[in-house]
């Protein structure tokens, strides 16, 4: 299969006053179309990091990321932001629906973006919450759904677009174990039936193991599962 996702010696850099923070440390890196990883390793070992560059919410400060072919950190912020809307669905742990509009409504937010028409995105927003498990509640307002309905609507709102990649991060985060189950099916789902790439922060083990690999980080390198024993 392609390498969706290539990186070569990527690190990053936070500058605080006069002190430098190496979050990221020579990462190389390489997951195939329709893979599903899991990014596992302590707080603070990057994790979160690795999936912003990875999405095209923040840029590197050294090294090579390409995504399908695409070098994303020679890109503008403007051409960051064009590519990230037209290539990357993003699942957060908190959901981050708009609470005064429907799950239809909030389904359809990255197709504004698009030069699609109202009845077009009405048509893939209900496809997208359909295949979710949830047309049944596509008038209904976040409020009036439960913690694992509102992240599948937030899983219908990251594949509306059909983008390439799909990133989330701890998306069973704020959920009880049920509903973290059902979600974590639901991806894998995604992933097996729909051929989605999905890469995935998490800090749940039970989690990981919906994935079809994972990935260790430790004080931002990649390591060997034996190697974050001893460490």
């Amino acid at each position: 299969m392609s390498v969706l996702v290539e990186s070569s010696n990527l690190s990053k850099v936070y500058e605080r006053g006069k002190q430098r923070v190496e979050v990221l440390h020579h990462v190389n890196l390489d997951i195939v179309a329709g893979d599903f990883v899991a990014l596992m390793g302590p707080s603070g070992s990057g994790k979160t990091t690795l999936l912003n560059l990875i999405g095209g919410l923040d840029s590197p400060t050294e090294g090579m990321l390409a995504v399908a072919g695409e070098r994303i950190d020679t890109l503008s912020e403007d051409a960051l932001a064009r590519w990230r809307a037209a290539n990357v669905g993003f699942v957060f742990q908190f959901y981050n629906l708009l609470p005064m509009l429907t799950a239809q409504k909030n389904v359809e937010l990255p197709l504004l973006l698009t030069r699609l028409s109202a009845a077009q995105r009405k048509r893939m927003a209900s496809i997208a919450l359909q295949l979710v498990g949830l047309a049944d509640r596509a008038a209904h307002k976040p409020t009036e759904l439960s913690g694992g309905q509102q992240q599948r609507v937030a899983i219908a709102r990251a594949i509306v677009s059909d983008p390439t990649l799909l990133v989330c991060d701890e998306p069973t985060g704020d959920l009880d174990r049920q509903s973290a189950t059902d979600i974590m099916t639901l991806l894998q789902q995604l992933n097996r039936d729909h051929g989605k790439t999905i890469i995935m922060v998490t800090h749940d083990p039970k989690a990981a193991e919906y994935a079809r690999r994972t990935l260790h980080l430790d004080k931002g390198a990649l390591v060997e599962r034996a190697e974050l024993a001893h460490a």
